[in-house]
């Protein structure tokens, strides 16, 4: 067992593959299952630490590739650490940095050593190795540390897919080697192999002999279908420890990860909360809100009677309406605050209906209420 990470399988439930866990760690307990809003430059966009853990929030990300490049992961370390330097004593999970360099596309180069990028901030040119990433994840001082991988495009052809994986793997090993902090920082595996199966469960075979913490199912929510996502989905968890976390990285609206739980995933992340909030939108009780939209110009009805939120505890839709219109940055923070707040509060209706076995029931009513039969499955 790890020193640095435990996880308990409380519940299976009864009509699914959900499961409910509990996972500790040096800065505290997680409930599982989980969404983790994305604090990537060592902050959730437009939000206090305060309002973050107002929300309801156990853990959140950081990005290893922004912080390395600015300020420096020196700078953080020299501050006590990530928890010391953004105020937030709860878990932290650090990305690895490799979805990150690879989206750089012409910018980097792959190869057997790491990725040779360069800076979207300046140009310089930087090698990001597994070596690195991990210094990088050691200095900042996370809870739970990601293996650099490969994050290959959805469209690759299975020879690169196949390659790439193998490059993971090795990539992996490498990480396990260069770790400083076994016993504070839990390190996870990622699983890789693009949409075929033969390719998922050679990955999950090599890096589950590692042993390690948790494992992460990569290489999904890229840009594929939904049903390419569910595809992979519906074996990919059974290939994973039943005794250890299993993480999808990169999902956040609530069919993605509705249809993860299903398969017996317990931890997820994205930016899309925060993201949409800047764009105006809000998720809801009853679907999607456009605060943009005209008919909202006289509403003084919270954003969602149904959620307890600030936001929705203290103000109208028309003050949100307003605000957007007028470009204040406070629009951005209280429709960013009720997003993570819905977010949070459908994982815990999650674990409430796995702990009564009525997981299937939920989703189907949840379903119905937000996305209307269109999205029924």
């Amino acid at each position: 067992m790890s020193k640095a990470l435990q996880f308990e399988l409380l519940h299976k439930d009864a009509g699914s593959k959900a499961r409910r866990g509990r996972i500790t760690t040096p800065h505290g307990v997680i409930e599982t299952p989980v969404f983790m809003p994305v604090g990537t430059q060592a902050t959730v966009k437009a939000m206090k630490p305060e309002s973050v853990n107002d929300t309801g929030a156990q853990i959140i990300l950081a990005n290893t590739y922004h912080l390395m490049l600015r300020p420096g992961s020196d700078i953080v370390r020299e501050a006590g650490g990530l928890h010391e330097f953004m105020n937030w004593h709860k878990p932290i999970l650090t990305d690895c940095g490799g979805f990150q360099v690879f989206s750089l596309g012409h910018l980097r180069k792959i190869t057997e050593e790491g990725a040779m990028f360069s800076s979207h901030i300046d140009g310089s040119r930087h090698m990001l190795s597994p070596e690195k990433s991990i210094e990088v994840q050691n200095d900042l001082g996370s809870d739970i540390i990601m293996g650099f991988d490969e994050c290959a495009p959805p469209d690759a052809d299975r020879d690169y897919i196949a390659k790439s994986q193998a490059r993971t793997t090795r990539w992996l090993k490498r990480c396990v080697e260069a770790h400083r902090n076994p016993d504070t920082q839990a390190l996870f595996g990622i699983m890789q192999g693009g949409f075929f199966k033969d390719l998922r469960e050679e990955s999950a075979a090599a890096i589950v002999e590692l042993n390690l913490p948790g494992y992460a199912i990569g290489g999904i929510s890229v840009g594929e279908t939904k049903e390419e996502y569910i595809g992979v989905l519906e074996y990919a968890p059974d290939l994973l420890p039943e005794n250890k976390p299993r993480y999808v990285m990169g999902i956040g609206t609530p069919d993605y990860i509705l249809e993860a739980v299903e398969r017996g995933v317990d931890m997820f992340d994205c930016v899309e909360p925060t993201r949409i909030a800047r764009h105006g939108m809000a998720m809801t009780s009853q679907g999607r809100v456009s605060i943009k939209n005209a008919k909202y110009e006289r509403d003084f009805t919270p954003l969602d009677p149904e959620c307890d939120c600030y936001c929705c505890r203290n103000y109208s839709r028309a003050y949100l309406r307003h605000l957007f219109k007028a470009g204040e940055t406070m629009s951005h923070m209280l429709l960013s605050e009720h997003n993570l707040r819905f977010l949070s509060k459908l994982s815990e209706d999650i674990r409430d209906s796995i702990d009564k076995d009525r997981f299937s029931d939920f989703k189907a009513e949840f379903y119905a209420k937000y996305y209307g039969e269109r999205e029924q499955r």
